[in-house]
């Protein structure tokens, strides 16, 4: 990290850089995780139990006991009373520094000890004749090791003395918004008054927590219509087709569109069709019909004289679509290509030939897709299935194969309205609001884990009436730290009690062409038990399975639940999901799991999944790439969003110089997402 006024050690920076700290500015928006109060001394006797506290008092005895375990052991007194300051990990200087004798201030939570009340590992330093106290909070900031916290508060109070902190919003809208300067705003937040930091809620009320949130919105806000000005003036084919593909393809289907379907179809003809090019989200509940939606766009760029690629983030998902596509499109006279990691040489190099030539209409892959070396005769759209799990810079790769492709994203995990409006506000959105007929109701039941055996007689029943049913584990073999049920001892286990079953095992790890082949098996229905890892948690579509086990629901996540739900129900026999779990569960899990029960809504389920884990977790921050806010909650903050909307509109319009500084300052070192 360096600037004209702030240097920073190599090493030093690295670990920055390990906290997202890469800018000056980085530092005066890395605001602490909580404070400590030295500002008052409290008496021995009147600590209370489990708060965090700075007392003051003469070493009486210090010790170093080796029984049960090293440790140093050192009794502070003072007028009052007395209490044990306990270290499991010490130096020597630390040692020598809690000499008998020695007048100490240590901060720290008291609690009950076995040879009574103590304090573990405190911070101490020795106090002089002439030591004040402070008279401001002291922060702790959130770190990662090797970075200690007066190295933090060094660099952060230098930067906060040395950046330029003055305002970039406009007199006139921080006064109808009565906000704080931003200079006074992060000043407060470091270091705040002591009754507010002492109470969390009371120091999130402060105007100047106000004033970062919306500054955070606003900046999300502009970056989002900036993205969506840019792509209104790009240049991409106009792709209208003749219509003959896709009435040849209706025509074979064994049913006809929903009326939702054809709705959000009409939007995306009249997107192809624009000179601009399309970035529209297409989301749909489990099993509303996403694909064939997909294929019919794909057939408006071929019938034009392009190409179309769809991209999946698994390779069970991905050949799940090609060999889906395939039997569609091939009776059609039209080429589907297959790419991915796991290929042999030879098919890969075919592969890319029938791209780079134009002989393949349709390419289905992974992220091999993205690789350099992949070339598109003539690629007009790029459709990007699950598209929350691949990041920014992948879907940027993929765009720019062959100058500037329509772009169609899906999602089975529906957005909520405010994340819409907040992480999407640069797309155009389209939803599949209702289900294909014929679909029957998907009964949930939740059963703890001791009754496995009832489960495996359902099982049974299930197949006797010549019905198939997933068994689906979340590992694949045995884990030290997580002693789950996997799926290789779940496939001996149900294969010995149910010998006139046929069971099959899809797992990660194993070969492409035998997942293929037990998936194609199950498919026809030559193996009627299917036990899984979560890979088959979207894109597998076997009508007859009627039964969903999943082992240790707890462990998972509602998205990943209602999604393994969706393999069933997609036929007209009644159908059940199986949410077995292992007592006694966290009130977290109960909460999933009682979502799970109360609904069968994806959207209902993403609105509470929201609400349980936040938007950084529900938007997978760490794998979408997406700049998430740190310091707004798009639904807790929804009026204050809707400010930040409207604001942004008339900043662009009327304070173009405004939305350059306010845009640097919050996303400096962050410009790729300007071009997402």
């Amino acid at each position: 990290m360096k600037s004209s006024r702030l240097t920073v050690a190599p090493a030093t920076a690295q670990k920055l850089a390990r906290l997202g700290l890469v800018e000056p500015m980085d530092l005066v928006l890395h605001l602490p995780l909580r404070y400590e109060d030295e500002t008052r001394i409290t008496a021995i006797a009147d600590a209370p139990y489990q708060h965090s506290v700075q007392i003051e008092g003469e070493v009486r005895q210090c010790e170093v006991r080796r029984q049960p375990r090293k440790q140093l052991r050192v009794l502070l007194a003072d007028a009052s009373g007395a209490v044990w300051l306990r270290f499991l990990h010490f130096y020597p200087s630390q040692e020598k520094l809690c000499a008998v004798g020695q007048r100490l201030r240590a901060v720290g939570e008291v609690r009950r000890g076995f040879q009574g009340d103590e304090m573990v590992h405190p911070k101490i330093h020795a106090v002089g004749d002439n030591d004040v106290l402070p008279e401001a909070m002291t922060p702790v900031y959130p770190t990662v090791q090797g970075l200690n916290q007066s190295t933090l508060r060094r660099l952060i109070g230098q930067a906060l003395a040395l950046e330029d902190l003055s305002d970039t919003l406009p007199a006139a809208l921080r006064a109808a918004l009565a906000l704080p300067d931003f200079a006074d705003a992060v000043h407060t937040l470091h270091h705040p008054p002591p009754d507010c930091a002492q109470q969390a809620l009371a120091l999130r009320r402060l105007p100047a927590w106000q004033r970062l949130k919306f500054d955070e919105l606003l900046a999300q806000q502009l970056a989002m219509r900036i993205l969506y000005r840019q792509r209104r003036h790009g240049g991409s084919p106009r792709l209208c087709g003749d219509g003959r593909l896709r009435q040849a393809l209706l025509a074979q289907l064994p049913f006809a569109l929903t009326a939702a379907q054809q709705r959000v179809l009409a939007e995306i003809d009249a997107d192809l069709a624009s000179p601009h090019p399309m970035r529209r989200l297409l989301q749909g509940d489990v099993g509303s019909g996403k694909t064939v939606v997909a294929a019919l766009a794909a057939l408006t760029a071929i019938e034009a004289g392009y190409q179309a690629a769809l991209m999946a983030p698994t390779e069970l998902l991905a050949e799940q679509h090609y060999l889906k596509l395939r039997d569609w499109l091939t009776p059609l006279g039209l080429t589907v290509a297959w790419t991915s990691g796991s290929q042999k040489k030879s098919e890969r190099q075919a592969a890319r030939a029938a791209m780079a030539s134009g002989a393949a209409q349709l390419t289905v892959g992974t992220h091999a897709l993205f690789q350099d070396d992949i070339d598109f005769a003539r690629l007009g759209l790029a459709i990007v299935d699950e598209q929350h799990r691949f990041g920014v810079g992948q879907r940027l790769a993929l765009s720019g194969k062959g100058g500037e492709p329509h772009q169609l994203m899906m999602s089975a995990t529906p957005i909520p309205r405010t994340l819409a409006m907040s992480y999407y506000a640069d797309l155009d959105v389209s939803v599949i609001d209702e289900l294909p007929p014929g679909r029957t109701p998907i009964v949930t039941k939740l059963i703890n884990a001791a009754r496995r055996g009832e489960v495996m007689g359902a099982v049974a029943h299930a197949v006797a009436q010549g019905r198939q049913a997933y068994w689906v584990c979340p590992l694949i073999e045995e884990s030290e730290t997580l002693q789950l049920q996997t799926a290789v001892d779940t496939h001996v286990e149900l294969q010995a009690a149910l010998p006139g079953v046929a069971v099959g095992l899809v797992h990660g790890r194993m070969k492409s062409a035998d997942k293929a082949a037990v998936m194609a098996a199950f498919s026809r229905n030559e193996v009627q038990l299917l036990v899984a890892t979560t890979v088959i948690e979207v894109g597998v579509d076997v009508p007859n399975a009627s039964l969903m086990v999943i082992e240790h629901a707890e462990r998972m996540g509602l998205a990943q639940l209602h999604q393994l739900r969706g393999r069933v129900g997609r036929g007209a026999a009644e159908s059940r999901c199986v949410l077995l779990f292992e007592a006694p569960l966290s009130d977290l899990a109960k909460a999933r799991l009682k979502v799970m029960y109360d609904t069968t809504d994806g959207f209902e389920i993403a609105r509470q999944d929201l609400q349980l884990r936040g938007p950084g977790e529900f938007l997978g921050a760490r794998q979408s790439g997406a700049p998430m806010l740190r310091f707004a909650d798009p639904e807790a903050d929804q009026p204050l969003l809707d400010v930040a909307r409207n604001w942004a509109t008339r900043l662009l319009a009327e304070h173009p110089d405004a939305v350059d500084a306010h845009l640097r300052r919050w996303l400096s070192g962050k410009e790729q997402f300007l071009r997402a």
